[in-house]
């Protein structure tokens, strides 16, 4: 068995109301696609559960739970799914700050932007060197997962912080696809919360 975590709402449940809670196990048939009955969705790791929420199941009070089971799909990086996987328990959840959501976004899309003009602002964005409305809006004009990810930022300096985080993690799956498939969220994930 592979550790993985399942997020839940607030009632520790997911679509159509399935009950989720410590020992509780529940089965797809093993047939079709990742977003369909035959497989459970999970990740593998809890901050990318974290920010991938806003995109995938967009729980506003989301619950974390250790799970365990054999991943037998992908959907690239953002999450797996399981024939079968059972909540171990549950666990705290990563609190992500929007500055660090728009590093997530911003780093993301660095990894597969060779646009070099955004990712001299992305640098600087990263460095806090500058965080500018109009740094943004001239980095925007690059590429369109670069100027998503710069919108967000934007937006993020502006207070509309929800909506920005959502947006940035829109511009990541929107993003290159085959270039994607290949970056390792988990690290990113893990570099976004560090800060500077």
């Amino acid at each position: 068995m592979t550790k993985l975590y399942k997020l839940t709402d607030e009632n520790g449940r997911t679509r159509n109301r399935t009950q989720w809670g410590e020992g509780v196990t529940h089965s797809g048939t093993g047939e079709g696609g990742l977003c369909g009955k035959g497989f459970i969705h999970a990740y593998e790791d809890p901050l990318v559960a974290v920010f991938m929420n806003p995109i995938h199941a967009y729980f506003p009070h989301p619950r974390l739970w250790e799970a365990e089971g054999e991943i037998a799909l992908r959907d690239g990086p953002l999450k797996c799914g399981c024939v079968s996987l059972t909540t171990v328990r549950e666990i705290p959840l990563p609190v992500v700050t929007t500055e660090q959501r728009v590093r997530f976004a911003i780093l993301c899309a660095k990894a597969v932007c060779r646009d070099e003009s955004w990712n001299k602002w992305a640098d600087k964005w990263l460095s806090g060197e500058d965080r500018s409305k109009a740094g943004a809006a001239g980095a925007g004009e690059a590429t369109e997962a670069a100027r998503a990810a710069a919108a967000a930022a934007a937006a993020a300096g502006a207070g509309e912080a929800a909506w920005a985080a959502r947006e940035a993690a829109v511009a990541v799956e929107a993003g290159a696809w085959a270039a994607a498939w290949a970056v390792d969220l988990c690290a990113i994930a893990g570099e976004a919360v560090k800060g500077r």
